[in-house]
């Protein structure tokens, strides 16, 4: 059985007085969160004070009231995961394991989008994932494979999908619908970078995120409908973060396997990170560094740049793509118009 219970508990008799509960937090919308208790009851919480302080993943002490419950304390975090721009800050999730950076063959995939998650996850040492979806379009997906070769060489692991072949086998269990062999690899290979992780699943909008989810969790929609329900947060593909349990457990303790969906984003800011600190978060660019004449090298225009010598052009392969370092040219100036 699931550990998810099929209804949002509440929290009336769960403690005696001011006794505190410890908690999992797995439902998020603005300052409203659904806290999971140690034997899978789930209970509507909210912060203490003005500002909302819980995400997702996070551990947390709260205290019961009539049919709530309050935060009253957010226990020390692994990691955060999240995105900044001009205006605010958006958190994703907390204390995670890795994160899922799902993008798809068509719509084209922004690069410049997966490198900004790739750098928002290298900063806080979370391992990414990168998974190619639709894998069935022939010649556009092999497009796309070979777009994500320089992040391959660079070690990152990157996973070819077909969850539109992965959702017909699972939304017909008796019918033959075999997965193509190379829908049928990947989706072994991400069922092993999955198990006993908590993994943040993060894309843009119509990379599949939700189908990945459903085929994946069987209920999925049930769970998400009674937590943005509770949380009276309307749509949840455009609001609320929600954490899954994926497989079976035999007790509390036992390691266990959960996937965090977010909601899909179009723009990926990372005005928390300083354009010096770039260089390190990027491994191709990182890799060649040291190699420079000046230490303080911007790796744009000195000479002596152990990184623009790697720099392919039209007539000379070299260890850094392109289209990379553009990237890394169009981030450093975008960071450095803020003032650190």
């Amino acid at each position: 059985m699931k550990r998810t219970p099929t209804k949002v508990a509440k929290a009336q008799a769960l403690t005696d007085g001011a006794a505190l509960n410890t908690g999992l937090v797995v439902g998020s919308h603005g300052r409203h969160c659904v806290v999971e208790t140690a034997d899978g009851q789930r209970v509507i919480c909210h912060p203490r004070g003005k500002k909302s302080q819980s995400v997702v993943g996070d551990r947390v002490r709260w205290q019961a009231a009539t049919d709530e419950g309050t935060i009253e304390q957010v226990q020390t975090r692994r990691n955060l995961f999240y995105r900044q721009d001009e205006i605010r800050t958006k958190s994703f999730a907390a204390n995670l394991d890795q994160v899922l950076i799902l993008i798809a063959a068509e719509p084209e995939f922004s690069e410049t989008q997966l490198t900004r998650a790739l750098i928002a996850a290298e900063a806080e040492q979370i391992r990414p994932i990168i998974a190619l979806n639709k894998s069935d379009l022939g010649a556009l997906f092999e497009a796309s494979w070979q777009r994500l070769a320089p992040y391959r060489t660079m070690g990152y692991t990157v996973v070819a999908l077909s969850l539109k072949e992965a959702q017909l086998q699972a939304d017909h269990p008796d019918q033959h619908h075999p997965l193509s062999p190379v829908a049928a690899a990947g989706q072994a290979q991400l069922l092993q970078l999955l198990s006993g992780k908590t993994t943040l699943v993060l894309g843009p909008s119509g990379s599949g995120k939700s189908t990945l989810i459903n085929s994946l969790v069987p209920g999925a929609q049930v769970v998400t409908g009674e937590i943005s329900q509770a949380l009276n947060s309307g749509k949840h593909t455009t609001t609320t973060t929600t954490w899954y349990w994926v497989d079976s457990i035999a007790s509390s303790t036992e390691q266990r396997t959960a996937l965090i969906d977010s909601p899909g984003f179009q723009e990926f800011g990372l005005h928390h990170i300083a354009p010096t600190q770039l260089a390190q978060l990027m491994p191709d660019i990182k890799a060649h560094a040291t190699e420079c004449r000046f230490y303080n090298c911007t790796h744009l225009h000195e000479p002596g740049c152990g990184v623009l010598a790697q720099v392919e052009t039209e007539t000379t392969p070299g260890a850094i793509s392109a289209r990379r370092h553009r990237i890394y040219k169009q981030l450093f100036d975008e960071l450095g118009q803020q003032r650190w």
